[in-house]
């Protein structure tokens, strides 16, 4: 996400709105580089979040709790010690940069009223917060940057704070035609456009300038212009007046993008066309927005670091047991040679004394054979006839035994590796510590990890929860997300006549219609099946079988794995999973 002037426009037309004229209650700072000051205004309390991190920079209101350390840093000090008691008075965005002003008028040590600015840089890697007096002297900063980091700019208490290089930038907000023509008059190709755009104007990150190039609809025109002032007047040069005309009006509308999968991807001020419409979601205040993107990133980025050794063990268990399975399916086919062997022994018996001695092989009539066909067999010359025929009877001994172990040992490895793959889908389907806590502890169960303590847990009130839809017809609909969820899904909250659906023989979900008492129509059983269909192994597959039954016909035999059960007199429907189906059915 880019936090460019535009979005942070958008903030400063909310913070001026919720914050000025509020006095400062509090500061805290609970990570290195960001830190919280509480403010309240007209009887209402607010916490401001100002971040200097590197990836995410970033200035909002937000209810964001974080524990904050026992020692304050520094700079926490100082900003209480300068800032506490005092009113916001304004906040100001110098040139359309990157960067915000906050004026504080607090009363210094001789109870004097002063104003200091606390200056916001949101610039990557060299964000900064920094204090300074009504001299522009630096107070202090979160970040101290000496000579030894950077020659061309420090930031030192006691030295005299300059803006960051301006790179001969213009400001977009206050160019008149010609100017404004003259430089976007430079390129007509859309790439080098935006590229041009991006580097001739302040506070406008690549995504904002390949959105008002986009809005030009440059490739329509190109070609149909015949004179770069006719393309300037229909093109380029209309989109970025319309654009900041926005802009300068405050007219914002904050937007996050998401993924198909709900994954916040970018924040924008507006609706940004060149990325689908329907992937957008609005939002009243670009605080909530943004507190929203952050939480739901965070939460993302937190399970994606749990799950990550979890799908290591998973694979490689999954590894193992495929190789397993390969090497026992030699074994078989080698074990089926086990009546080939006792025919052999059978025929060498029948002809004991017509086999001369050190022959070491034979050809003998199969009296088997309808067609009365003869079969060669290997004999060993060292032998007596009679010790080549028990030789053969001891091998299929051997190998009648070790085929009823093989076929029991593959069973075991297929049903294993079938558990694996529902446990790696059901990893996809994690959307919450709770979920993730419980699949490491069926995995504890089962042997796979182990877990950190041994100390005996205490049971948790907090449970998870199921996927829940409403169907077109007002039907509740449930998904379970992991073993867990689907024993407890099945075996305890459905009730006998609720409809039971899950993929025939494919990992996947076990899904619940709640039938409360009626007959379920069909609109209802097709889109729980596609649901069962999408929340499975096969859901990037076509007409996919679905078995239902209702609840009462499935049951779990003693010793089973969680998720695993049988079920009897059910019905079959292919269905094709369809994500938009998916979306557009109600989630709770």
């Amino acid at each position: 996400m880019a936090l460019d002037g535009v979005l942070l426009n958008c903030i400063l037309a909310e913070l001026e709105d919720k914050i000025i004229g509020g006095r400062i209650d509090r500061v805290y700072q609970p990570e290195r580089d960001e830190i919280h000051i509480g403010i309240r205004q007209n009887n209402r309390d607010r916490k401001l979040l100002i971040s200097a991190s590197p990836n995410y920079p970033r200035i909002h209101i937000t209810k964001t709790q974080k524990s904050n350390p026992i020692t304050p840093p520094v700079f926490c000090m100082v900003l209480r010690k300068h800032l506490i008691g005092g009113r916001i008075i304004g906040i100001e965005q110098p040139d359309f940069e990157r960067i915000l002003i906050l004026s504080v008028e607090a009363r210094d040590e001789l109870g004097d009223l002063s104003t200091k600015r606390l200056i916001v840089e949101i610039m990557g890697r060299h964000s900064n917060i920094i204090l300074v007096d009504d001299r522009d002297i630096i107070i202090d900063s979160i970040k101290r940057i000496g000579e030894g980091i950077s020659r061309l700019r420090q930031v030192l208490p006691g030295s005299t704070y300059n803006f960051p290089p301006s790179q001969n930038k213009h400001n977009p907000l206050i160019q008149d035609e010609i100017t404004l023509k003259s430089i976007l008059g430079i390129s007509l190709d859309s790439k080098r456009a935006a590229r041009m755009i991006f580097d001739s104007f302040t506070g406008i990150s690549k995504v904002t300038a390949q959105e008002i190039v986009y809005r030009a609809k440059i490739e329509g025109i190109i070609g149909q212009s015949s004179t770069v002032d006719s393309y300037l007047e229909d093109g380029l040069f209309h989109s970025f007046i319309t654009f900041f005309e926005d802009v300068k009006r405050m007219d914002y509308r904050p937007t996050i993008m998401k993924d198909e999968s709900g994954r916040p991807l970018d924040i924008f001020p507006f609706l940004f066309y060149q990325f689908p419409v329907e992937f957008q979601e609005h939002y009243n205040s670009v605080s909530i927005a943004l507190d929203t993107f952050f939480e739901t990133r965070d939460r993302v980025e937190r399970i994606r670091q749990r799950t990550s050794h979890i799908f290591k063990v998973l694979n490689t268990n999954l590894s193992r047991v495929q190789k397993k399975r390969g090497i026992l399916l030699d074994e078989y086919e080698k074990a089926k040679n086990a009546d080939r062997y006792k025919l052999f022994g059978e025929l060498i018996t029948a002809n004991l004394y017509q086999i001369p001695e050190g022959m070491d092989k034979v050809e003998l009539v199969n009296y088997y054979d309808p067609n009365g066909q003869s079969i060669e067999i290997i004999l060993d010359e060292r032998k007596t006839s009679s010790q080549n025929a028990q030789d053969y009877y001891k091998k299929y001994n051997k190998a009648k035994t070790a085929l009823a172990m093989i076929i029991k040992q593959l069973k075991d490895a297929e049903d294993e590796i079938q558990y694996l793959e529902t446990l790696l889908g059901n990893l996809e389907k994690c959307t919450e510590e709770i979920e993730i806590q419980e699949m490491q502890q069926e995995l504890a169960e089962e042997g796979y990890i182990k877990l950190r303590s041994k100390r005996k847990q205490p049971k948790r009130s907090v449970k998870s929860k199921p996927y829940h839809f409403i169907s077109s017809d007002g039907f509740d609909i449930y998904v379970g997300k992991n073993n867990t969820q689907n024993d407890r899904l099945t075996l305890r909250t459905a009730e006998p006549n609720d409809l039971w659906l899950h993929t025939k023989e494919i990992p996947g979900s076990h899904v619940v219609i709640k039938s409360r008492g009626e007959r379920i129509p069909n609109t209802t059983l097709l889109e729980a099946g596609i649901l069962a269909a999408y929340y499975s192994k096969a859901n990037d597959s076509s007409n996919v079988p679905v078995d239902y039954c209702p609840r009462k016909n499935v049951r779990k035999p003693s010793g089973a794995k969680p998720g695993m059960v049988i079920y009897d007199n059910y019905k079959t429907m292919f269905v094709t999973p369809s994500e938009d189906i998916v979306n557009r059915l109600k989630r709770i």
